[in-house]
């Protein structure tokens, strides 16, 4: 009996951490916008570093936020159809010999087109990158049927995959690492 109990007791520790995967950032804006180039995501975050995140980064741990934006529409005989499934991804890092912050900025689907890197005094203007994004293109023009309504969900968080191995682990196991916001859902319909 003490050996189920222990291992119950086991499991709920393992399963606790996915139950506070959504803490810490907000979505305060999100909709799709139409430009020459394509579909442009605008959206803009609402989230503080807790100490331990900014104790990390002043160490020289490079941080990755990653927004992550999908398109589906659908469709009564079959699964949703994916229309659209892009993210970007902020990396913010520390110079500890030229105390400046460093932010570069990747999308998934423009791997061949040059990363956005800038420097700032402080780290408050670094993540003004993360809170208030460039307004990227997700997809190009021909990407949507037009008429057609599509489901949006977007989600901004810490990319703990980019972290060096030992924070992964301690990652898991830290609340300290976790920041990400839950999924807001709207709908676009295409002109």
């Amino acid at each position: 009996m003490l050996a189920l109990s222990i291992i119950v007791l086991s499991l709920c520790a393992i399963a606790a951490p996915s139950a506070y995967a959504a803490d810490g950032a907000e979505i305060t804006k999100a909709s799709i916008e139409t430009s020459d180039e394509g579909y442009r995501l605008s959206a803009a975050y609402s989230f503080e570093l807790n100490s331990g995140l900014v104790d990390a980064i002043n160490r020289g741990i490079p941080l990755y936020f990653k927004t992550e934006v999908e398109l589906t529409r659908p469709r009564w005989y079959w699964f949703d159809e994916q229309a659209i499934d892009a993210s970007q991804t902020v990396r913010i890092s520390y110079n500890v010999l030229t105390r400046r912050y460093h932010a570069s900025i990747i999308n998934k689907q423009n791997a061949n087109s040059p990363n956005l890197q800038q420097s700032f005094s402080s780290l408050d203007d670094a993540l003004s990158l993360v809170r208030r994004p460039n307004r990227w293109v997700i997809a190009e023009k021909d990407a949507l049927k037009a008429g057609e309504t599509y489901k949006v969900s977007v989600r901004m968080g810490l990319d703990l995959s980019q972290l060096p191995k030992p924070f992964q682990v301690n990652s898991f196991n830290n609340s300290d690492w976790r920041l990400s916001s839950d999924w807001k859902n709207f709908n676009y319909k295409v002109e």
